[in-house]
């Protein structure tokens, strides 16, 4: 139990960090870049594994899953960077 509230205790912490002003409009601009990046590939990630996950049937169905995941983070991360 320690260790989930340690783990969600830092996860915060890393969050509430990122979203903290830069020192200079320039680190400003390359921080909210990054962020788009990444929030551009976890919901393409998000997305592709959702739709992955609508075909196939037992194992194939983890593959197909985790290939949507895949492609989708892929396609979110060219989309939004």
């Amino acid at each position: 139990m320690k260790s989930k509230v340690l783990g969600f205790a830092l996860c915060v912490s890393g969050l509430l960090a990122a979203c903290a002003p830069a020192p200079t409009p320039q680190a400003q601009a390359a921080r909210q870049h990054e962020i788009a990046c990444l929030s551009g590939s976890v919901v393409g990630g998000l997305i592709g594994g959702a739709i992955g996950n609508q075909f196939g049937g037992g194992s194939g169905r983890d593959i197909l899953t985790a290939a949507g995941a895949s492609a989708g983070a892929v396609s979110g991360s060219r989309y939004a960077c």
